[in-house]
C-alpha cells in the first residue's frame, strides 16, 4: 500500500540556480522519489537564483524525508525548510465560536445580554422545552471520546484525540450545518464518563460518541440513553453500519444477488463489526458468520466475552468453526473491520462467485484492494485513493441533521436501515456499477436525502 495520499503533504522551499532547466529537475527528482508533485510555486527570481516552493504528496513521514533529501541532492539546490501540510492545517486548532447575532450597540446588548437575556432565562425555567427554540441547543452536539481508541493508533488519552474530535465538529458543520463541539474527557472511568456526559447533557440537542474502545462503548451508549432525553449516537458503531449496509445493497445489486439468499463474513466483533451484524441481522441478512482474531465466533467456544456470547447466539446458524480462511471459502460477502492482511488473494479467490469483498480497515485493509479485484467482482475499502470509499462522512452529518430537525429523543433501527436507503438511492441506475457503490462525501445531495429519511422514520413529521 505504497500509494501517495493528500494526509503527507508537504511543501519545500528550495534555492536553486536561476538556469532554464532548474524547475525541470526539481520536478524529476520529487518524482524520481516516488512523490506526487500537486505544484510548483516560484517565490523569487533572482539573476543567479531562484527560490522555489514545491508541493507534492508522499507516502508517510520517512517518505517525506526521502523526497527531500533527493531535491537537496541535485547540484546546486538548498532544501531552507519542509512544511508539513497537515501540521500547518492544525496550527491552532480548526474550529472557533462565531456568533450568529451582531452586537453593534447598547439596544443590541440590553436584548443579548442583560438586562433582557433574563426574561428567556426565566421562560426556560417556566418551560424546559423552551431551550431547544431559544437557545443552541437545538442544533449542537457534544462529540464525546475518551481517548481510549484514536483511529487505528490505539489508546492515546484525551488530549490526543481533540485533533480528531475537531476534524469531527468540522464535518458535521460543513455537510449538514451542524455546531458540534469535542468533549475529550480525561478518564476512561465507564461510571465517571456516563455521569459527566448527563451532567453536560442540558445543553446539547444530541451526542455522538467517538473512539472509545469496546466493550466499554456499549455500556456507555446503553447506559446513556437510558438517562438522558436526548439521542446517543456512537459513530463508529452505527455511522459505519449505515454506510455498510447502503454500500452492500448496491453492491448485491451489481452482482444480482439478495441479502437473504447470501453468506456474510464479518471479520471483527469490536464496535463496528457487532453494529454491523446487528443492523444486516435488521435489514434481513440471510446468513452471517463473525470472526475474530481466533476464528470463526460460534457457540462452543469458552472465551468469549459478553458481547461475543451475544453475537455467537444471533449468528451462524450452522456453529460453524474454524479460521477466517475457513468461513470465507464459498461465502458471498466479505467485510472487515479488523485489522492489515488478515485475508489473503487465495482466500479471495476461494469466495463463490460474483464475490463482495469490503476491506475497510484503515488505513491499510485486510487484503490489498488490487489484489481482492483479481478475484472478487466488487471491492471496497476505507481509503479516499481507492474506488468506493466506505466514508461515515457519508452518514451521520445528515442523521444528526435529521434527528435535531425532529427534536428526536432517540434512535431506532428503523432510522438506521432508512438512513442507508437513502444513501444507496443517491447512486443513480445508470452510475451504479463495480467502481461505483456509494455516493461521494462531497454530494450535497447526500445529507439532506438522510436528514430527510431520518425525519420521516422518526414519526414526529418534522
Amino acid at each position: 500500500m505504497s500509494t501517495p495520499s493528500p494526509g503527507y503533504a508537504i511543501t519545500l522551499r528550495a534555492e536553486a540556480p536561476a538556469a532554464p532547466d532548474s524547475t525541470a529537475r526539481l520536478t524529476s527528482a520529487v518524482s524520481g522519489a516516488g512523490g506526487a508533485l500537486t505544484a510548483l510555486d516560484v517565490v523569487e527570481r533572482g539573476t543567479d537564483r531562484i527560490l522555489v516552493d514545491l508541493t507534492c504528496d508522499a507516502v508517510d513521514e520517512k517518505h517525506t524525508e526521502v523526497i527531500s533529501d533527493a531535491v537537496e541532492a541535485l547540484d546546486g539546490v538548498t532544501v531552507h525548510e519542509t512544511g508539513d501540510r497537515t501540521f500547518l492545517m492544525h496550527l491552532g486548532g480548526k474550529l472557533e465560536i462565531t456568533p450568529r447575532i451582531e452586537l453593534r450597540d447598547r439596544d443590541d446588548l440590553s436584548r443579548a445580554y442583560t438586562p433582557g437575556v433574563a426574561r428567556v432565562c426565566q421562560a426556560i425555567a417556566d418551560d424546559p422545552d423552551e431551550a431547544r427554540r431559544l437557545t443552541v441547543k437545538r442544533n449542537t452536539v457534544a462529540v464525546v471520546t475518551d481517548g481510549s481508541a484514536v483511529l487505528g493508533l490505539g489508546n492515546l488519552g484525551a488530549a490526543a484525540a481533540l485533533p480528531v474530535m475537531e476534524g469531527k465538529a468540522a464535518l458535521f458543520k460543513r455537510f449538514a450545518g451542524v455546531d458540534a463541539w469535542p468533549v475529550c474527557l480525561d478518564t476512561q472511568d465507564t461510571d465517571e464518563i456516563v455521569r459527566t456526559v448527563e451532567l453536560l447533557a442540558p445543553m446539547y440537542g444530541g451526542v455522538n460518541l467517538e473512539d472509545i474502545s469496546a466493550p466499554r462503548c456499549f455500556e456507555i451508549e446503553r447506559r446513556l440513553r437510558e438517562k438522558l432525553d436526548i439521542p446517543v449516537f456512537h459513530d463508529d458503531q452505527h455511522g459505519t453500519a449505515i454506510v455498510v449496509l447502503a454500500a452492500l445493497a448496491n453492491a448485491l445489486r451489481v452482482v444480482g444477488r439478495k441479502l437473504a439468499d447470501v453468506r456474510i463474513v464479518v471479520c471483527g466483533v469490536g464496535a463496528a463489526g457487532s453494529a454491523i451484524i446487528r443492523l444486516l441481522a435488521a435489514e434481513g441478512a440471510g446468513s452471517i458468520v463473525a470472526c475474530d482474531r481466533t476464528g470463526i465466533v460460534h457457540r462452543g467456544r469458552t472465551d468469549l466475552d459478553e458481547a461475543r456470547r451475544r453475537i455467537a447466539d444471533t449468528t451462524n446458524a450452522e456453529n460453524l468453526s474454524g479460521t477466517l480462511g475457513q468461513a470465507v471459502r464459498g461465502a458471498d460477502v466479505f467485510i472487515g473491520v479488523s485489522g492489515p492482511n488478515v485475508l489473503t488473494a487465495a482466500d479471495v479467490a476461494a469466495m463463490a462467485d460474483g464475490a463482495i469483498v469490503f476491506a475497510l480497515a484503515n488505513p491499510d485493509p485486510e487484503i490489498d484492494p488490487v489484489e481482492a479485484q483479481r478475484h472478487a467482482a466488487v471491492v471496497a475499502t476505507g481509503r479516499s485513493d481507492f474506488p468506493n470509499q466506505i466514508n461515515n462522512v457519508l452518514a451521520f452529518p445528515g442523521f444528526f441533521r435529521g434527528l435535531l430537525d425532529a427534536g428526536a429523543h432517540e434512535i431506532t433501527d428503523a432510522m438506521l436501515i432508512a438512513a442507508a436507503r437513502a444513501i444507496a438511492d443517491r447512486v443513480a441506475p445508470e452510475e451504479l456499477g463495480a467502481g461505483f457503490i456509494v455516493p461521494s462525501v462531497f454530494d450535497p445531495t447526500v445529507a439532506p436525502a438522510v436528514a430527510d429519511a431520518v425525519r420521516a422514520g422518526s414519526g414526529t413529521g418534522a
